[in-house]
């Protein structure tokens, strides 16, 4: 299947969180609270494919209340935070959501991400990903984590979709 047969089919985006809605940087506060930085075009990009009938999910191995927030901010209400086993979870996930894997975008970064990575339909590697993510991905994207890479891809999908605006 091409690239734009792949993007075609996708009926869910399923994104990990650190390294992809972030720059992978996380703050800590001198009280011990988390801080994380999201970018607000990756919200737009979020907002997009949930109006264009595209279910959002975020998969992520940390348990972080600030992506708990975003999620919820965003309007994305099936989010796995601290998943140990990214791959069960995301099969899961697809199960509870009625949605093939093939139909499944999958965004990652890192070594947590290939499990993930190789049962999707589409598997995405933001630009800055391990090597290792880049080499199993179907799409590398031209933006960093947290730099609008989801907005990136977003705009992929739905245009091959005939959705974007």
């Amino acid at each position: 299947m091409n690239l734009k047969e792949r993007l075609k089919a996708i009926r869910m985006v399923v994104l990990d969180v650190d390294g992809v809605l972030t720059d992978g940087r996380v703050w800590i506060t001198s009280s011990g609270e988390e801080a994380l930085g999201f970018d607000v075009k990756d919200g737009m990009g979020v907002a997009r494919l949930i109006g264009a009938g595209i279910e959002v999910a975020l998969l992520s191995g940390r348990n972080s209340p600030a992506a708990a927030h975003r999620a919820r901010a965003l309007g994305i209400s099936r989010a796995r935070l601290g998943a140990s086993e990214k791959t069960a979870a995301l099969k899961e996930m697809a199960a509870d959501a009625g949605c093939s894997l093939d139909g499944i975008a999958y965004v990652g970064d890192d070594l947590a991400d290939l499990g993930p990575m190789k049962l999707v339909g589409l598997a995405v590697a933001v630009a800055d990903a391990a090597p290792e993510i880049i080499e199993v991905a179907h799409l590398r994207l031209e933006k960093p984590g947290g730099k609008g890479a989801v907005r990136e891809l977003a705009e992929k999908i739905l245009r091959s979709q005939d959705k974007w605006w």
